[in-house]
């Protein structure tokens, strides 16, 4: 058809992690997913696979982006750019690790070089059983051994010892190498991974361990960003978590302006860090923030002090909190912890309904797809004025039983957003009481209500947990329409 069903695969160590949704019939996707994912310290990569769904036959891999934990711990702001696919070889795509005991005896002439090669663990499937049929291939000084084959097994046990006869000079620069390949009855055998032990350590003090499997060394050559790019943030967080008296301090210092409000607004902690938070931060900042109050009981109070703030700074009632400030993005995410529980109450029949009908719905003339009949059978003009008639006639109806949704679930509404809307509508009414502007008290709530809570889960219910996949165009283009 000339286009893919795309969708991400993200690996940590070989390991998969987080898969997005596929994004029906685009080539230029956009998911907007975002993972925190807790990762143990020694990790060593992080790889993001973009595939093709098909619903007949294998999933088709269209490339690869690979970074190391060195690439992103250098970026101390994280790595936040497009990035080049790069081509998947299934000679690099290896995983797992192999148990190795290597030693070379200080007595006897000739040395003798022995490789006991005991087991492997959590090797990749190259057989569509979803196993492998592994064995070792032990190369050095130009001699090769072979290990028996282990039938239909990602966790192979050899327990055999392979020797090599060592001349003294080749001890010095000679490489052992230890190669897992899964055999074939027909074809070649497919390449599980190696690994690679200079001769002069052996002999120092013998090798023993579980060792990573790594990939031949790439021969992939830049095709310059013909495969693709993916826009992609990744950021890297250690955290240590230290126990909660030590950080009583610090939250002492941020409840302070609303447990003793006496002290001058400008020089608390929480104005203090209001005014040196910068726009990109404001989002995490807000997180953290509604989280501690939250757990101290103060949220509410917290949203009533920022919001107060903002309110003595807006001299315009039809500016007021359109701006992605410290108190607005607060409310926001106050209202994703607090009520996300109460927006899939409301909202998920209605989304699930607009998934399941996919009707069409369209209202710009440019963007209609009229049907060929139509076209002979009446002038475009009708054929428009019907396609706009039904398409409002569905957008009503999908937008009439949201409406009634949300009108009728004021009990279901989260206590703690009901005193939070109730305060904030006090605030306002001090701030703007003249008759002119009797309204603001209503625009004030409904801007956080629906444009920053319910209208963006009707546009990306995926981002809001509302369904499990993104929208197909079709049904995206409804919810894009409603969500307007």
């Amino acid at each position: 058809s000339g286009s893919s069903d795309p969708y991400c695969v993200v690996k940590v160590d070989n390991e998969v992690v987080a898969r997005t949704a596929t994004v029906w019939k685009s080539l230029n996707p956009f998911w907007g997913e975002e993972y925190t994912l807790r990762l143990p310290r020694g990790f060593r990569s992080l790889a993001v696979y973009v595939l093709d769904e098909d619903t007949i036959g294998q999933d088709d891999v269209i490339g690869k982006i690979s970074l190391s934990r060195q690439q992103i711990s250098a970026e101390p702001r994280g790595v936040d750019s497009w990035l080049s696919l790069a081509p998947v070889d299934p000679d690099e795509e290896v995983q797992g690790e192999i148990h190795l005991e290597l030693q070379v005896p200080e007595q006897g002439h000739p040395r003798v070089l022995r490789c006991h090669l005991i087991e492997a663990r959590d090797l990749a499937p190259r057989d569509l059983s979803g196993t492998s049929d592994p064995f070792a291939r032990v190369s050095c000084c130009g001699h090769t051994l072979e290990t028996a084959v282990i039938k239909k097994t990602r966790f192979p046990h050899w327990d055999e010892v392979l020797e090599f006869e060592l001349a003294e000079s080749e001890l010095r620069e000679a490489v052992l190498s230890v190669e897992l390949w899964d055999w074939d009855i027909v074809g070649k055998n497919d390449f599980l991974g190696r690994v690679e032990f200079p001769l002069d350590t052996i002999c120092s003090a013998p090798t023993k361990g579980w060792f990573q499997l790594l990939p031949f060394p790439s021969t992939a050559v830049d095709r310059g960003g013909q495969l693709g790019a993916l826009r992609l943030a990744v950021r890297l967080v250690e955290d240590r978590v230290l126990p909660p008296p030590y950080y009583q301090p610090l939250i002492q210092l941020l409840t302070e302006p609303i447990l003793c409000p006496g002290q001058p607004p400008a020089s608390t902690a929480l104005a203090v860090l209001e005014e040196v938070t910068a726009g990109e931060n404001r989002q995490d900042v807000a997180t953290k923030l509604v989280k501690i109050f939250l757990g101290q009981g103060l949220a509410v109070p917290l949203l009533d002090y920022l919001t107060t703030r903002e309110l003595a700074r807006t001299t315009d009632p039809n500016t007021l909190f359109r701006s992605n400030s410290l108190a607005s993005k607060s409310v926001e995410q106050f209202m994703k912890v607090v009520g996300l529980p109460y927006l899939h109450e409301v909202l998920k029949p209605v989304v699930n309904r607009i998934f399941e009908e996919k009707k069409y719905v369209e209202l710009d003339p440019g963007k209609m797809e009229l049907s060929r009949s139509r076209r002979i059978s009446f002038k475009g003009s009708l054929s428009e004025a019907r396609v706009r008639e039904s398409s409002l006639e569905l957008l009503k109806g999908y937008l009439g039983d949201i409406v009634d949704a949300i009108v009728g679930s004021v009990e279901k509404c989260p206590l703690l957003m009901r005193m939070a809307f109730k305060q904030l509508r006090r605030r306002v009414e001090e701030r703007f009481p003249s008759a002119q502007h009797e309204e603001v008290r209503y625009f004030s709530i409904s801007g956080f209500l629906f444009l920053r809570f319910f209208a963006p889960a009707v546009l990306t219910p995926k981002l809001f947990s509302l369904r499990e996949q993104h929208a197909d165009p079709r049904t995206s283009r409804t919810l894009l329409l409603l969500a307007k």
